[in-house]
């Protein structure tokens, strides 16, 4: 077992194929000396030099452009973008290209590339760079998505998303970089599996990224009210873990599900559709859905703590439901 921080984690997912397979390689802004806007590539330049770990013009377009030809042509690409928001300059590439190349062909040619994201608020980087955009890229036929919360989920989903052979959208959570967890296994973790990062009887909480940890902060809290809390971490938003839900709704009977995103649109809309359309006679209470508040992300830190869930959001909708 070794404690890691997550930005460690995903920096040593990375590091093991790179060390396994040449054909890996990570290529973005600062990703090279710098380290990253982030410190997550930080000594990878020294290790696997200049060729393996690239630094690219400020480009999004460009950056998951050459993620999409390098891939098609047999290397494994690994593209940063810096923040999860300039995906939007990115995205042609990405939704027209990467997603429909290997269905288009026919299957003749694989997609092995992973994006990574850096996404969400609490770091007061404003409304630039503070989005939430999961909902985007899991609408997207062609594209799979992953969402760690742990240093363990961030190893073990990194070296699966090198793995598979079509494109993978690594989402990571930027306020959560620093935060330290036990890793205890450096092997793959399936795509598509959840796991209960808490076990409970009276309520499911479905809940993505950080906020799997706020929704940890308020079963705590509420245990001493002797209410029961299951935590569902998808881990994978696509393919999505309808399995094991059911179990826990099964067991539980209410849904509570929290995500970072705008409320709107969001993933959190998603799962309670297929909470409504398959699981309905799980339920004995309606589906609570929690996410940030309709707009965007403000600059002033007391502002953003105001717009974004917190455990205090959670402890009163379960409590609505129990």
């Amino acid at each position: 077992m070794k404690k890691m921080s997550y930005a460690e984690a995903i920096r040593e997912g990375m590091s093991i194929r790179m060390r396994e397979n040449p054909n890996v390689l990570l290529f973005g802004e600062d990703v090279g000396a710098f380290g990253g806007c982030f410190g997550v590539s930080a000594g990878m330049f020294n290790e696997f030099g200049e060729k393996r770990v690239r630094d690219t013009p400020i480009s999004e377009g460009a950056i998951i452009g050459t993620a999409v030809g390098s891939a098609a042509t047999g290397l494994r690409p690994i593209a940063e973008l810096m923040f999860c928001d300039f995906l939007t300059v990115g995205m042609d590439q990405l939704v027209n290209q990467a997603a429909k190349m290997r269905y288009m062909f026919g299957g003749k040619i694989s997609m092995p590339m992973v994006v990574r994201l850096p996404n969400g608020a609490g770091v007061s980087a404003a409304a630039q760079h503070s989005q939430s955009l999961e909902a985007w890229v899991t609408h997207v036929p062609g594209l799979k998505v992953v969402y760690p919360s742990t240093p363990q989920d961030a190893l073990g989903l990194m070296l699966a998303s090198i793995d598979d052979d079509n494109p993978v959208m690594f989402i990571e959570h930027k306020a959560m970089y620093t935060m330290k967890g036990d890793v205890e296994s450096f092997e793959p973790i399936p795509l598509g599996k959840g796991d209960i990062k808490h076990a409970g009887d009276d309520v499911t909480v479905i809940a993505t990224g950080k906020m799997v940890h706020e929704a940890l902060a308020a079963a705590k809290q509420l245990e001493a009210d002797g209410i029961s809390v299951e935590i569902l971490d998808p881990r994978s938003l696509y393919p999505f873990d309808k399995e094991l839900l059911a179990q826990s709704l099964k067991k539980t009977h209410k849904a509570v599900i929290v995500t970072e995103e705008t409320r709107r649109g969001g993933f959190g809309g998603e799962i309670s559709a297929i909470i409504a359309e398959e699981m309905f006679d799980f339920l004995d209470a309606p589906v609570v859905r929690i996410g940030a508040l309709d707009s965007p992300i403000p600059f002033a830190p007391v502002l953003e703590q105001v717009c974004i869930p917190n455990a205090k959001d959670i402890l009163g909708a379960i409590r609505s439901l129990i």
